[in-house]
């Protein structure tokens, strides 16, 4: 069990982030925000810092973490970069790509913060807060999302502390992230890369720049998770989803998408849109912060309507599909 602890807010400014590199330096838990959601910050090269953040979490040590370098230079330390993933580098970090790559052979990351595996999930995020707090502590931050694990991402502050208060040093808080789902995952371990998770860039832009198709996991990879966000049941509310909702049953609430609502639409305990004009970009931003707020309308349910599988809209149905999953007892 996680030993309770005063946590602090404190506003992003130059002060904060240097506050906030001291604890991590020091082996404490920082929540800090990204272009995709809120991530739980320690220090990947220490294991016992590392142990802490999964005890908060409540995450099982099997699952691997991503690895926030500050530049290239420094996941280049981390990581065998080949052909693939150096064009994949290039073309869209810093920004919300994780690449899984073999381990470099002096690694300095703890054996934990990949949970034994000969690979390693490294990214560069696209925050001028994130990136700032990574140069200041001088080292690599493991930094999955700051939650409890399974439960519904953070895309504010608030939504770090109302799971996490008690149980980490310190949240910074700079406003809402802007993308609202997690990273995509690229796996470049073998002759042809391998979605691992969709994510904040869209799959077809990704295989512009191979000039050629993503690969399937394979079985081994779907087994047990090779990288962070791959559990059958993840993201999820208390309240269960039902998706591809065609209609309200009484005493649902409603997860909307698009300008035209569902039969039933009136009579739902709660609605919330994810974008009225049909914007996938806009509904990827909206997405954790209407579950929340859904889970906390009283609903026996939540009819979640269909949304569009192009573009981040392939991420938004992976992260419903996983919420809606049936959870371990």
């Amino acid at each position: 069990m996680a030993v309770e602890i005063a946590t602090r807010t404190m506003l992003a400014d130059a002060e904060a982030i240097a506050e906030a590199a001291h604890i991590l330096q020091a082996g404490g838990l920082v929540a800090f925000p990204t272009e995709t959601v809120y991530g739980l910050g320690a220090d990947a090269t220490n294991g016992a810092a590392v142990a802490r953040l999964y005890a908060a979490k409540g995450r099982p040590r099997f699952n691997p973490l991503i690895m926030h370098v500050a530049d290239p230079a420094a996941a280049r330390r981390l990581g065998k970069f080949d052909a693939a993933a150096a064009a994949l580098a290039a073309a869209f970090w810093p920004g919300p790509l994780t690449l899984v790559l073999a381990k470099a052979d002096d690694c300095p990351v703890a054996e934990l913060a990949t949970a034994g595996l000969e690979t390693i999930a490294v990214r560069v995020p696209d925050h001028p807060v994130a990136r700032a707090l990574i140069a200041a502590a001088g080292r690599p931050l493991v930094a999955p999302s700051a939650n409890r694990s399974g439960h519904v991402s953070p895309t504010t502050a608030a939504h770090v502390a109302a799971d996490l208060n008690g149980r980490i040093d310190l949240i910074l808080d700079a406003g809402p992230t802007r993308v609202g789902v997690e990273s995509t995952i690229v796996a470049c371990t073998s002759e042809r890369p391998v979605l691992l998770r969709p994510g904040g860039v869209a799959r077809a832009a990704i295989e512009q720049v191979l000039a050629g198709p993503l690969g399937k996991p394979t079985p081994a990879q779907a087994g047990a998770p090779t990288a962070p966000g791959m559990l059958a049941s993840h993201y999820a509310p208390a309240t269960r989803l039902r998706l591809d909702a065609d209609e309200v049953e009484p005493h649902e609430a409603l997860l909307a998408f698009g300008p035209t609502l569902p039969p039933g639409a009136a009579r739902a305990v709660a609605v919330r849109n994810l974008s009225p004009a049909g914007d996938l970009v806009e509904a990827a931003a909206n997405l954790f912060a209407h579950l929340r707020a859904l889970d906390h309308a009283g609903a026996r349910a939540i009819a979640t309507m269909p949304v569009p599988r192009e573009g981040v809209g392939e991420a938004i149905n992976d992260r419903l599909k996983r919420a809606a999953a049936p959870r371990s007892t």
